[in-house]
């Protein structure tokens, strides 16, 4: 990945041998690694372990979860905020498993539609809950710094599943909450 880098400063008109650039490769290569890993973690098994039987039936909220990815379009970041619910349904889970699991797939490359269908199918999936509402607010730079350059302008996708869907009253009570 380094020397794709150092190919990539070339291209742009720059010297990687310059004082600034030199560490350049390197950097971006342990930035890159980070900010995709989320490709290396299996998000069942990051819940799996923390999932509790519990007769709560009232929603959990889980909201203003920070959260910072990459379009797949652009490599430019996104950043905003999921709230993130569910109705338990015998099981629960620990809710720093929530957070963790947002950040899981922002990790990767990235459709904002996508991840928010992403976290709600595996929350759905491992708890099997009475019903699970992810919503995510988000900047996109590629939106911004280019394109038609609008800044300030946000994107909200939401995914409801179950009784969010099915019932609503619950769809409100979680809209509700997040404002």
């Amino acid at each position: 990945m380094e020397k794709i880098i150092k190919d990539l400063l070339i291209e742009l008109g720059e010297d990687p041998d310059r004082e600034g650039l030199v560490k350049t490769p390197e950097r971006v290569r342990r930035s890159f690694e980070f900010l995709t890993e989320g490709y290396r973690q299996d998000p069942r098994a990051l819940i799996e372990n923390s999932v509790f039987s519990d007769k709560h039936e009232e929603m959990v909220l889980v909201k203003d979860i920070p959260l910072y990815s990459l379009c797949e379009h652009h490599l430019l970041p996104f950043f905003g905020r999921a709230h993130v619910g569910y109705l338990p349904n015998d099981k629960i889970v620990g809710i720093s498993k929530i957070a963790r699991m947002v950040d899981l797939f922002a990790r990767r490359l990235q459709m904002q539609e996508r991840m928010t269908n992403q976290i709600a199918d595996t929350l759905m999936e491992v708890l099997k809950p009475k019903g699970v509402a992810v919503v995510i607010e988000a900047e996109h730079l590629c939106m911004q710094m280019r394109g038609v350059q609008k800044r300030g302008t946000s994107v909200i996708t939401s995914a409801m599943l179950g009784a969010f869907r099915k019932r609503p009253e619950t769809r409100s009570e979680f809209m509700n909450l997040i404002r």
